[in-house]
């Protein structure tokens, strides 16, 4: 086994678990925060937008089983990729999306990745999700963790009503 990490910042954390947490080879996605310069930051300092830090997703996979590009073609599809401010419904710096590379391999294929993202004309805005050395992570509070198990009913509601669910569906097509 080829344990690796992956790091993705895309708005709401809640939102960014399931699409990874149903693949093959993916071990473990938790719900924290990163990139910022607050040791152990809670929920609500991360909100306050004072610390530096985004609402992230660190996933633990098996390279062998699934390789970072397919995850960084994920990543992709549940994140609005042209949206600076933040993401659907959640705004300010600790929603912004990016990519938290965790070794030379991964920013060259994130780079890579949001070029060729960009060339697709798939969107008509440039690709501003930035692409940053992954910084030290720090795990949320427990009742973040696998929210959409958890509050199946409140996640679905927060989903559509964010505009991730219909964004989704309009760039990419009904996922199921």
């Amino acid at each position: 086994m080829a344990t690796q990490y992956a790091t993705f910042a895309g708005g709401c954390f809640w939102c960014m678990v399931k699409p990874f947490d149903l693949y093959e080879g993916v071990h473990s996605v938790t719900s924290g925060y990163t990139g910022g310069h607050t040791v152990n930051p809670t929920y609500e300092e991360v909100c306050s937008n004072t610390t530096g830090h985004r609402e992230a997703v660190k996933i633990e996979f098996d390279d062998d089983i699934i390789s970072y590009n397919e995850l960084l073609n994920i990543f992709w599809q549940v994140i609005d990729p042209t949206d600076a401010g933040g993401q659907f419904y959640d705004r300010g710096e600790s929603y912004k999306s990016a990519i938290y590379t965790h070794s030379a391999e991964q920013q060259k294929e994130a780079e890579e990745s949001k070029t060729e993202l960009q060339a697709s004309g798939k969107f008509d805005l440039p690709i501003v999700t930035d692409i940053l050395p992954a910084h030290p992570f720090y795990p949320a509070e427990e009742y973040h963790q696998q929210y959409y198990e958890k509050n199946p009913g409140h996640y679905e509601r927060y989903t559509v009503g964010s505009g991730r669910a219909g964004f989704i569906e309009k760039h990419w097509g009904d996922p199921s």
